[in-house]
């Protein structure tokens, strides 16, 4: 029996694996009609038994993954959701700054529900919210430095630090200016205006002001009897206090005034060396006469930073009104530099009668210069005053310590001495004028500069070397001959090293610092054959520099052109 069906039995096993191998190949499955994996209808898929002796792990897991691997039905996690990081709080600013006994304020944002706000030391500082507008509100209370800690609803906090101190000052809303100049230049305009934003500009004490000259926008020079209005900005800082930035808004006018020569020259230059505090030089300035005045004054290593100040007061019951043409320079540690810049920049703006109007109100007392003046540095200032409206004021050259008030009073009775002595006093003669003739063909024309000692009408030095003395030339120059000549005019200092400013016909030339008996050629021309040619030239002094200089008109000995190189002349 066995033997008839097992020929039945390998039929029956030959079909079994060919419908199993073509079972390999599925038939499409129809779209489902219904919802995928409706509710109840999963199946829970049931593992299939293990072989035997097979270890637990042999097979394939329940989902048909290799176990330890997610099922795609399941989270990556076997834990609970995590839960999203709240939005912070932010402050705007994140930083709160304040006065005492003023309130500041910052902008919440990204808070939920009401906030909190905590004051680490509230003997510095209070705090309030307001819950609706979402804006911090702070008040100082004494200098020093703590935080606000503002919680919301969410139990979110964002530390405030706060700073409480003082602002290093304010600057003014608005300004006016008047000058003087035909035209009054734009190079000069920029100046007198951020002087003057910085006069108008509040302290506290120790802070300081800054306008930049860059940030003055005027580009054009204004003539006479015209208009101006520009916005400045200004900075002002100083140490433990706020900084302050702030816009000036500056109406500038061209006053038309003649240019006026002056009948005196002060001088002061003693205590050349300061060791004190005090009062410098005393004056009266009037409307019978102008004034040219200058000053120049060191600060040793050893003494306290300072500042000197020209000031002017008005005694009387009636407004009194200045002009002020002003040529000053430092501080600077270079000397001969200091001095040359001084008198280039004066020599310059009086050609143009470049000055400033100041009006002094009644029993006022105002400082026509504020000139800081460290240790080891030097100051020095060439001024022409002018006296237009008003009764006579009383004007007083001060030094003082650089962070004492600038209204501090000053004993105008007491004058500061000591050291070398130098010049301080009234001086009869403030330009000298020379008239020359210059023959080609004859001997060459030396013009002496600085050379003769002025008296001095109070009692103290002579003035030597004629500093702050205008010199003042017309020179014929004459070719009688039948052929052009080429001549030249050279600077030769006879005292020792001279820097030197010279207008000549009213173009600028100026030496760098001179060799003792140089000569250096500032000017040349051709004299054509049977003409002759005026020229004119205007120089002074300059502190620092050691005169007397010469001026000497002779034949061109063929050494290098003013501003070539290897000229010191520029």
């Amino acid at each position: 029996m066995r033997r008839v069906i097992a020929p039945f039995s390998s039929l029956a096993f030959v079909c079994a694996v060919a419908l199993a191998a073509a079972a390999q190949v599925n038939p499409p499955v129809p779209a489902p009609s219904g919802p995928v994996n409706p509710p109840g209808a999963v199946a829970t898929p049931v593992a299939p038994p293990t072989p035997p002796g097979a270890p637990a792990s042999a097979g394939p897991s329940a989902s048909g993954s290799p176990e330890g691997s997610p099922s795609p039905l399941e989270s990556p996690s076997a834990g609970p959701l995590a839960t999203p990081t709240p939005p912070p709080i932010i402050v705007d600013p994140p930083q709160v700054n304040v006065e005492p006994g003023k309130t500041a304020n910052a902008r919440i944002n990204g808070v939920l529900g009401a906030v909190t706000a905590t004051v680490a030391d509230p003997s510095v500082a209070t705090a309030v919210v307001d819950q609706v507008q979402r804006v911090l509100f702070v008040t100082g209370v004494k200098l020093g430095t703590t935080t606000i800690t503002l919680t919301d609803q969410r139990n979110v906090t964002r530390d405030v630090p706060v700073r409480v101190a003082y602002a290093a000052g304010s600057a003014a809303d608005e300004t006016t200016l008047r000058v003087t100049g035909n035209p009054a230049t734009a190079d000069y305009l920029r100046e007198a205006v951020a002087k003057a934003v910085e006069h108008a500009a509040t302290l506290r004490p120790g802070a300081s002001v800054s306008v930049t000259l860059d940030s003055v926008p005027i580009r054009r020079d204004l003539g006479v009897d015209n208009r101006a209005d520009v916005d400045v900005p200004v900075t002002i800082a100083g140490n433990g206090y706020f900084t302050v930035t702030g816009t000036t808004h500056v109406a500038i006018e061209n006053t038309a005034l003649p240019p006026i020569e002056p009948a005196r020259l002060l001088v002061s230059d003693y205590p050349e060396r300061l060791t004190a505090n005090g009062v410098l030089f005393t004056a009266r300035l009037d409307r019978s006469q102008a004034q040219r005045f200058l000053y120049y004054h060191y600060n040793p290593g050893t003494e306290p930073a300072r500042r000197i100040l020209l000031k002017a007061r008005n005694s009387s019951s009636a407004p009194a009104t200045v002009q002020m043409i002003e040529g000053s320079a430092g501080p600077g540690t270079n000397e001969m530099e200091v001095g040359h810049l001084s008198t280039k920049r004066f020599l310059v703006r009086q050609t143009r009668n470049e000055g400033a109007v100041t009006t002094i109100p009644p029993g006022a007392t105002v400082n026509l210069i504020d000139h800081p003046l460290p240790p080891t540095n030097i100051v020095s200032g060439i001024l022409q005053l002018r006296l237009v409206t008003g009764d006579p004021l009383d004007l007083a050259l001060v030094a003082q310590d650089a962070n004492a008030p600038l209204d501090q009073s000053a004993d105008t009775t007491q004058l500061l001495s000591g050291g070398a002595p130098h010049a301080r006093g009234v001086y009869p003669v403030p330009t000298f004028y020379f008239d020359r003739y210059y023959d080609v063909d004859g001997a060459d024309l030396e013009i002496p500069i600085g050379q003769l000692p002025l008296p001095n009408l109070r009692s103290g030095e002579a003035l030597s070397g004629d500093y702050g003395v205008q010199q003042a030339m017309n020179v014929v120059i004459v070719n009688m001959t039948r052929g052009t000549r080429s001549i030249a005019l050279y600077a030769n200092p006879r005292g020792g090293r001279a820097t030197g400013t010279f207008l000549i016909d009213g173009t600028l030339v100026q030496a760098h610092a001179l060799a003792a008996f140089s000569k250096f050629k500032i000017w040349q021309d051709t004299i054509q054959a049977g003409t002759f040619r005026r020229i004119r030239i205007v120089t002074m002094p300059e502190g620092g520099s050691t005169y007397p200089l010469r001026l000497i008109f002779a034949q061109d000995d063929g050494s290098a052109a003013p501003g070539a190189p290897g000229s010191p002349i520029y």
